[in-house]
């Protein structure tokens, strides 16, 4: 049996946020009013990768909103996100596990956005089989309704998972045109197949129908108390499959040991997909990982590089057992 790799930081823990008594006097008495007055409980959020305020509030009457919040001088890259991902929330179709935006707000140079608070845990690793069977149902249902989605949600500017690989994700090519260091956890790696198994990678995605969340990880899951799987953080939205996504949140699932090849080819968003999808997602995602993780520490999280890199070194172990690759580096599970 392949040995069980955790990630360096629990994913409930790689936040550093602002607090409540941080945010402007102003911004906290703007977001009073909307909770009917000052907020009874503050749960910052712990998880993610961001410096922005995140965090449920409890009002005085025991109403709770999930805010997230950011300064329009410093921090508008944020901005820009929250405001992306409350127009794609409100357009999503209707019944699916994922929040939706109440309100928002802008007072004292901040922007605030309020939404649905869903009381759950951040999925544990290794998964628990039956919450990783809750995440796999939950995507089903949004791959589904992403397949055909509403016109309001494709007229929104969202980009072509097809632009975003040519532009940032593939970076196997620039390893062998000597534009890029070879990763450390790749060194031995056959590098040809790398860069010709993500080079599909953009042709796939262009004539995949649909819309893809962008961002589906282990960390942006949230599973209620009735086992249910909601997913959040919606700003990388994109044009693309679904089978992207499916395999991005099955690396933890490779990592914990559990038979990812089997979930993969068994769901429903990895239907009709090219025969090498997995491989080549597996290998785009390997090259974005590890050259991320060797680019010096973040001012997101300091927890962000070791994500990358732990995330690059499933991805490429997973790979290569996929592959047969004689080939192994000691970081990577057997």
């Amino acid at each position: 049996m392949r040995a069980i790799s955790l990630p360096p930081v629990p994913y409930g823990s790689t936040a550093v946020r602002p607090g409540w008594t941080d945010l402007p006097a102003g911004l906290r008495e703007a977001l009073a009013a909307r909770l009917g007055g000052s907020p009874a409980a503050v749960r910052v959020a712990a998880g993610g990768f961001t410096s922005g305020f995140a965090a449920v509030l409890t009002g005085p009457a025991g109403a709770r909103v999930f805010v997230k919040a950011a300064a329009l001088d410093g921090q508008r890259h944020l901005v820009d996100w929250y405001a992306h991902e409350a127009a794609i929330l409100a357009r999503l179709p209707a019944g699916l596990p994922a929040p939706r935006p109440r309100w928002a707000l802008t007072e004292s140079g901040w922007y605030a956005l309020a939404l649905d608070a869903i009381d759950g845990h951040t999925p544990r690793l290794p998964w628990a089989p039956a919450e990783l069977d809750a995440a796999l149902a939950a995507y089903a249902e949004v791959a589904a309704a992403l397949a055909d989605p509403p016109a309001e949600l494709v007229a929104l500017p969202l980009p072509r998972l097809a632009d975003l690989a040519r532009d940032d994700i593939l970076w196997w090519g620039e390893v062998a045109a000597g534009r890029e260091p070879l990763p450390e956890p790749a060194a031995g790696a056959p590098l040809a197949e790398l860069v010709a198994l993500e080079s599909r990678l953009p042709g796939y995605a262009d004539a995949a129908p649909g819309l893809a969340h962008g961002d589906l990880r282990v960390d942006n899951l949230l599973i209620d108390s009735d086992g249910r799987a909601w997913l959040c953080d919606w700003p990388w939205l994109c044009h693309g499959p679904g089978w992207f996504d499916l395999a991005g949140l099955l690396l933890t699932a490779y990592a914990s040991g559990l038979d990812a090849d089997a979930a993969f080819a068994g769901h429903p968003a990895a239907a009709g997909a090219p025969r090498d999808a997995l491989d080549v997602t597996l290998a785009a995602l390997a090259g974005y990982y590890l050259t991320g993780a060797a680019a010096g520490p973040s001012t997101a999280s300091p927890h962000l590089r070791a994500h990358q890199r732990w995330s690059g070194e499933q991805a490429l172990g997973w790979l290569a057992e996929r592959r047969g690759w004689p080939w192994a580096r000691p970081a990577l599970p057997s």
